[in-house]
Protein backbone atom coordinates (compact mmCIF):
# COMPACT_ATOMS: atom_id res chain seq x y z
CA UNK A 1 0.00 0.00 0.00
CA UNK A 2 2.97 2.31 -0.47
CA UNK A 3 1.06 4.65 -2.85
CA UNK A 4 -2.39 4.40 -1.32
CA UNK A 5 -4.10 7.71 -0.62
CA UNK A 6 -6.80 7.84 2.04
CA UNK A 7 -8.72 11.13 2.09
CA UNK A 8 -10.56 11.96 5.31
CA UNK A 9 -12.74 15.07 5.36
CA UNK A 10 -15.23 16.49 7.80
CA UNK A 11 -16.12 19.51 9.94
CA UNK A 12 -14.22 20.78 12.98
CA UNK A 13 -14.27 18.40 15.92
CA UNK A 14 -15.40 15.33 13.98
CA UNK A 15 -12.25 13.50 15.06
CA UNK A 16 -10.34 13.67 11.77
CA UNK A 17 -6.83 14.16 13.15
CA UNK A 18 -7.09 11.50 15.83
CA UNK A 19 -8.38 8.75 13.58
CA UNK A 20 -6.33 9.75 10.52
CA UNK A 21 -3.13 9.49 12.56
CA UNK A 22 -4.09 6.02 13.80
CA UNK A 23 -5.16 4.83 10.36
CA UNK A 24 -1.87 6.00 8.89
CA UNK A 25 0.03 4.12 11.58
CA UNK A 26 -1.96 0.94 10.96
CA UNK A 27 -1.41 1.12 7.19
CA UNK A 28 2.22 2.20 7.41
CA UNK A 29 1.54 5.45 5.56
CA UNK A 30 2.46 9.10 6.09
CA UNK A 31 -0.05 11.10 8.12
CA UNK A 32 -0.75 14.45 6.47
CA UNK A 33 -2.43 16.93 8.81
CA UNK A 34 -3.39 19.66 6.35
CA UNK A 35 -5.22 21.62 9.03
CA UNK A 36 -1.96 22.04 10.92
CA UNK A 37 -0.45 23.69 7.87
CA UNK A 38 -3.21 26.32 7.71
CA UNK A 39 -2.98 26.79 11.46
CA UNK A 40 0.77 27.39 11.21
CA UNK A 41 0.28 30.13 8.63
CA UNK A 42 -2.48 31.66 10.77
CA UNK A 43 -0.25 31.60 13.86
CA UNK A 44 2.64 33.24 12.00
CA UNK A 45 0.37 35.94 10.55
CA UNK A 46 -0.99 36.71 14.02
CA UNK A 47 2.52 36.85 15.46
CA UNK A 48 3.51 39.38 12.82
CA UNK A 49 0.34 41.42 13.24
CA UNK A 50 -0.65 41.01 9.60
CA UNK A 51 -4.23 41.70 8.48
CA UNK A 52 -5.82 38.28 8.16
CA UNK A 53 -8.31 39.52 5.56
CA UNK A 54 -5.52 40.59 3.18
CA UNK A 55 -5.34 37.70 0.71
CA UNK A 56 -2.20 38.95 -1.02
CA UNK A 57 -0.34 39.28 2.29
CA UNK A 58 -1.51 35.85 3.45
CA UNK A 59 -0.55 34.18 0.15
CA UNK A 60 2.88 35.82 0.25
CA UNK A 61 3.36 34.63 3.82
CA UNK A 62 2.45 31.07 2.78
CA UNK A 63 4.91 31.15 -0.12
CA UNK A 64 7.72 32.42 2.07
CA UNK A 65 7.13 30.01 4.97
CA UNK A 66 8.68 26.57 5.46
CA UNK A 67 6.31 24.15 7.14
CA UNK A 68 7.47 20.76 8.40
CA UNK A 69 5.34 17.92 9.75
CA UNK A 70 7.65 15.64 11.72
CA UNK A 71 6.44 12.24 12.99
CA UNK A 72 7.48 11.30 16.52
CA UNK A 73 6.83 8.66 19.16
CA UNK A 74 4.96 11.17 21.32
CA UNK A 75 2.96 12.68 18.49
CA UNK A 76 3.69 14.65 15.35
CA UNK A 77 5.47 17.98 15.63
CA UNK A 78 4.67 21.02 13.51
CA UNK A 79 7.45 23.44 12.65
CA UNK A 80 7.30 26.70 10.74
CA UNK A 81 10.61 28.23 9.67
CA UNK A 82 12.31 25.84 12.08
CA UNK A 83 10.23 26.88 15.12
CA UNK A 84 8.15 24.24 16.89
CA UNK A 85 4.56 25.53 17.00
CA UNK A 86 2.82 22.22 17.73
CA UNK A 87 1.04 23.53 20.82
CA UNK A 88 0.83 27.19 19.79
CA UNK A 89 -1.32 26.47 16.73
CA UNK A 90 -3.97 24.68 18.83
CA UNK A 91 -4.90 27.65 21.00
CA UNK A 92 -8.45 29.05 20.89
CA UNK A 93 -7.09 32.27 19.33
CA UNK A 94 -5.68 30.43 16.32
CA UNK A 95 -8.79 28.27 16.06
CA UNK A 96 -11.00 31.37 15.87
CA UNK A 97 -9.00 32.78 12.95
CA UNK A 98 -7.86 29.80 10.88
CA UNK A 99 -11.06 29.60 8.79
CA UNK A 100 -10.54 33.15 7.57
CA UNK A 101 -6.95 32.52 6.53
CA UNK A 102 -7.68 29.14 4.94
CA UNK A 103 -10.47 30.66 2.84
CA UNK A 104 -7.97 32.69 0.78
CA UNK A 105 -7.47 31.17 -2.67
CA UNK A 106 -3.81 32.23 -2.75
CA UNK A 107 -3.06 30.46 0.53
CA UNK A 108 -4.84 27.29 -0.54
CA UNK A 109 -3.02 27.23 -3.88
CA UNK A 110 0.37 27.25 -2.14
CA UNK A 111 -0.47 24.69 0.51
CA UNK A 112 -2.37 22.29 -1.76
CA UNK A 113 0.65 22.10 -4.03
CA UNK A 114 2.86 21.28 -1.05
CA UNK A 115 0.39 18.64 0.13
CA UNK A 116 0.46 16.97 -3.27
CA UNK A 117 4.25 17.05 -3.30
CA UNK A 118 4.33 15.14 -0.02
CA UNK A 119 2.29 12.31 -1.55
CA UNK A 120 4.46 11.79 -4.63
CA UNK A 121 6.99 9.50 -3.01
CA UNK A 122 4.76 7.54 -0.66
CA UNK A 123 1.15 6.92 0.22
CA UNK A 124 -0.62 9.20 2.68
CA UNK A 125 -3.60 9.42 4.97
CA UNK A 126 -4.64 13.06 4.65
CA UNK A 127 -7.30 14.86 6.66
CA UNK A 128 -8.93 18.21 6.11
CA UNK A 129 -11.99 19.76 4.49
CA UNK A 130 -11.24 19.49 0.76
CA UNK A 131 -8.99 16.44 0.57
CA UNK A 132 -11.34 14.22 -1.43
CA UNK A 133 -12.74 17.04 -3.55
CA UNK A 134 -9.70 19.20 -4.36
CA UNK A 135 -6.36 17.97 -3.01
CA UNK A 136 -6.64 14.29 -3.93
CA UNK A 137 -9.81 13.84 -6.02
CA UNK A 138 -8.30 10.64 -7.44
CA UNK A 139 -7.92 9.03 -3.99
CA UNK A 140 -9.39 5.50 -4.03
CA UNK A 141 -10.49 5.78 -0.40
CA UNK A 142 -12.57 8.80 0.61
CA UNK A 143 -14.18 9.20 4.02
CA UNK A 144 -16.43 11.98 5.28
CA UNK A 145 -16.70 12.04 9.07
CA UNK A 146 -19.75 13.60 10.69
CA UNK A 147 -20.84 14.20 14.27
CA UNK A 148 -23.40 16.40 16.00
CA UNK A 149 -22.28 19.94 16.92
CA UNK A 150 -22.63 19.29 20.66
CA UNK A 151 -20.63 16.06 20.50
CA UNK A 152 -17.92 17.85 18.55
CA UNK A 153 -17.94 20.65 21.12
CA UNK A 154 -17.52 18.16 23.97
CA UNK A 155 -14.55 16.56 22.22
CA UNK A 156 -12.90 19.90 21.51
CA UNK A 157 -13.51 21.07 25.08
CA UNK A 158 -11.85 17.94 26.44
CA UNK A 159 -8.79 18.52 24.25
CA UNK A 160 -8.54 22.20 25.19
CA UNK A 161 -9.00 21.62 28.91
CA UNK A 162 -6.28 18.96 28.84
CA UNK A 163 -3.97 21.68 27.52
CA UNK A 164 -4.99 24.20 30.17
CA UNK A 165 -7.56 26.15 28.16
CA UNK A 166 -10.89 26.16 30.08
CA UNK A 167 -13.87 26.72 27.82
CA UNK A 168 -17.62 27.32 27.97
CA UNK A 169 -19.30 24.38 26.23
CA UNK A 170 -22.20 26.38 24.82
CA UNK A 171 -19.88 29.07 23.45
CA UNK A 172 -17.66 26.41 21.92
CA UNK A 173 -20.67 24.74 20.27
CA UNK A 174 -21.73 28.11 18.83
CA UNK A 175 -18.20 28.74 17.55
CA UNK A 176 -18.13 25.32 15.88
CA UNK A 177 -21.48 26.07 14.22
CA UNK A 178 -20.07 29.36 12.91
CA UNK A 179 -17.01 27.57 11.53
CA UNK A 180 -19.26 25.01 9.84
CA UNK A 181 -21.20 27.78 8.12
CA UNK A 182 -18.05 29.68 7.13
CA UNK A 183 -16.22 26.61 5.82
CA UNK A 184 -19.24 25.24 3.97
CA UNK A 185 -20.07 28.51 2.22
CA UNK A 186 -16.64 29.89 1.32
CA UNK A 187 -16.06 30.48 -2.38
CA UNK A 188 -12.85 28.46 -2.61
CA UNK A 189 -12.72 24.74 -1.74
CA UNK A 190 -15.76 24.68 0.54
CA UNK A 191 -16.26 21.92 3.06
CA UNK A 192 -18.29 19.19 1.36
CA UNK A 193 -18.23 15.47 0.84
CA UNK A 194 -16.92 14.04 -2.41
CA UNK A 195 -19.65 12.22 -4.37
CA UNK A 196 -17.88 8.88 -3.82
CA UNK A 197 -17.00 9.43 -0.15
CA UNK A 198 -18.30 7.06 2.50
CA UNK A 199 -20.06 8.92 5.33
CA UNK A 200 -19.18 7.75 8.84
CA UNK A 201 -21.23 9.10 11.77
CA UNK A 202 -18.83 9.15 14.71
CA UNK A 203 -21.39 10.18 17.37
CA UNK A 204 -22.02 6.65 18.69
CA UNK A 205 -18.47 5.41 18.08
CA UNK A 206 -15.17 5.47 19.93
CA UNK A 207 -12.06 6.59 18.10
CA UNK A 208 -10.91 2.97 17.87
CA UNK A 209 -14.22 1.95 16.30
CA UNK A 210 -13.95 4.73 13.73
CA UNK A 211 -10.42 3.61 12.88
CA UNK A 212 -11.59 0.03 12.36
CA UNK A 213 -14.47 1.20 10.15
CA UNK A 214 -12.12 3.24 7.97
CA UNK A 215 -9.72 0.31 7.67
CA UNK A 216 -12.61 -1.89 6.57
CA UNK A 217 -13.53 0.64 3.89
CA UNK A 218 -9.90 1.00 2.78
CA UNK A 219 -9.42 -2.74 2.41
CA UNK A 220 -12.71 -3.09 0.52
CA UNK A 221 -11.89 -0.22 -1.86
CA UNK A 222 -8.37 -1.45 -2.57
CA UNK A 223 -9.56 -5.00 -3.27
CA UNK A 224 -12.22 -3.81 -5.69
Amino acid sequence: MSRLIVAIDGPAGAGKSTVARRVANRLGLLFLDTGAMYRAITWKAMQQGLPLDDEEAMARLARESRIELIPGENGDRVLIDGQDVTDAIRTPEVTRNVSQVSAHAGVREVLVERQRELSKEEGVVAEGRDIGTVVFPQAPVKIFLVASPMERARRRAKDLEAKGHPVDLDELAAEIARRDAYDSNRAVSPLKAAPDAVHVDTDPMTADQVVERILEIAHARTRA
